[in-house]
């Protein structure tokens, strides 16, 4: 087989740009996303697997993040008394 192969686009072109997702792109780095705050910090815990996955069910089937979903939580829970920061 000697037969010239079809000419293929190199690796890493870049594809045309779509306008709508641009604008989400410059949305989301012109400032921080309305439910969250400018200064975050990551929490970890540790939580079964039967958890976490009850966790992303319900996150899921609410149509929210499981980031989200627990933020509200905390924030339920844990309501600023003014006592400090």
């Amino acid at each position: 087989m000697t037969g010239r192969r079809p000419q293929r686009a190199p690796i890493g072109r870049r594809p045309a740009a779509d306008p709508a997702a641009q604008a989400w792109i410059k949305q989301l780095e012109s400032g921080v996303p309305s439910n969250a705050s400018v200064y975050t910090a990551r929490l970890t815990i540790d939580v079964t697997p039967a958890l976490r996955g009850r966790i992303k069910v319900l996150a899921f089937e609410r149509g929210v993040t499981v980031a989200e979903m627990l933020r509200e939580l905390l924030e339920r829970e844990f309501t600023s008394t003014g006592d400090g920061p």
